[in-house]
């Protein structure tokens, strides 16, 4: 068996990832990492220096994630209004269920602290209205900027589910997307009544 102090530093990333989202940011110590690493807080300091380096490598490693899925998402869907609502209720399931998505507002929290962070969740929002917006490419009725128009909706749609969490996250954000794709591009409404 291969000695933990050989463990990537992205393994390491992981086991802080599953402590900050099982146990909320203010759970991640050198000690508590130590402890579902298997490295000694000494080997974790040596190698992330403080505890604020810490946690903006996880989060980065947290962001990485997310830019990998959502352009996973983008590529595999059709590039149509049903394929902008699948990719964002697909970026949903990772939520799951009202107390883990209580749990990343405060991961969240950390990431505004930072500026290093707030940088990269801009980059993220960049990347994700460029993906929906070409899900509307040459539909005229389709206004400009929808991409992140419909983000909106969709972080909005997380917000309002979590104070009436009374069914499924995924179910709630796919009614509330479809709901503003046929209010913003009237045309859509047409194509889904012919499916």
């Amino acid at each position: 068996m291969a000695r933990t102090k050989r463990l990537s530093d992205e393994t390491v990333l992981d086991a802080a990832l599953e402590l900050i989202h099982r146990r909320g940011p203010d759970a991640l110590t050198f000690g508590s990492l130590s402890e579902a690493s298997g490295l000694s807080p000494a080997t974790l300091v040596q190698r992330f220096q403080d505890k604020p380096k810490l946690m903006q490598a996880a989060l980065l490693r947290a962001w990485e994630g997310l830019d990998r899925k959502t352009a996973q998402l983008a590529d595999e869907l059709p590039k149509t209004p049903e394929g902008a609502v699948t990719l964002l209720v697909g970026l949903s399931g990772s939520y799951g269920g009202i107390e883990d998505y209580a749990e990343g507002l405060l991961v969240l929290r950390e990431d505004f602290r930072d500026p290093v962070l707030r940088e990269r969740g801009a980059r993220w929002k960049a990347q994700l209205g460029k993906a929906l917006d070409a899900c509307f490419a040459g539909m005229s009725s389709a206004p400009n900027g929808i991409g992140l128009l419909m983000a909106s909706q969709w972080q909005g749609s997380l917000l309002w589910w979590a104070f009436e969490p009374t069914q499924r996250l995924d179910v709630y954000v796919e009614k509330g997307l479809r709901a503003f794709v046929e209010a913003v591009v009237p045309r859509f409404q047409k194509t889904a009544d012919r499916r």
